[in-house]
């Protein structure tokens, strides 16, 4: 992954994490992959101000079902992209496309039935994205 992220990068291709899972997680990965906290897009712990767990912040897009596709939406809204290529292993990012341009299903580390008998693309290790992007 870390080497498929600096190819694109070198490409001036931005990269972005979309996930469900929380924020604090999520930036800690992109910091490994020199993906920007601004290119997050994650689920935000809350807590009261004596450190207890107070849930966690619904005004996320990601906190909701379909919250994906709105990221996406809004990335190529602010961004004006031709294209948004989203890639994942669940059924919430292939649920993103449309309004992604394309879906390409993961399953590196799990392999999930229903995304491996939908996606029209699906891989289990990212040197098969490189060898295209090399092509």
């Amino acid at each position: 992954l870390r080497e498929l992220v600096s190819r694109l990068h070198q490409r001036g291709v931005q990269v972005f994490l979309v996930s469900g899972g929380f924020q604090s997680i999520v930036e800690h990965v992109a910091s490994q992959l020199n993906i920007p906290t601004a290119n997050v897009f994650a689920n935000r712990l809350k807590f009261y101000f004596n450190g207890e767990y107070a849930g966690f912040d619904e005004t996320q897009p990601t906190a909701e079902s379909g919250g994906k596709g709105k990221v996406i939406t809004h990335l190529k809204e602010q961004f004006h992209f031709k294209k948004v290529v989203m890639i994942g292993d669940g059924a919430t990012d292939m649920e993103a496309c449309p309004p992604a341009d394309c879906f390409i299903g993961f399953g590196g580390n799990v392999i999930r039935k229903q995304v491996k008998e939908k996606a029209k693309w699906y891989i289990t290790h990212f040197d098969e994205l490189l060898k295209e992007l090399e092509e």
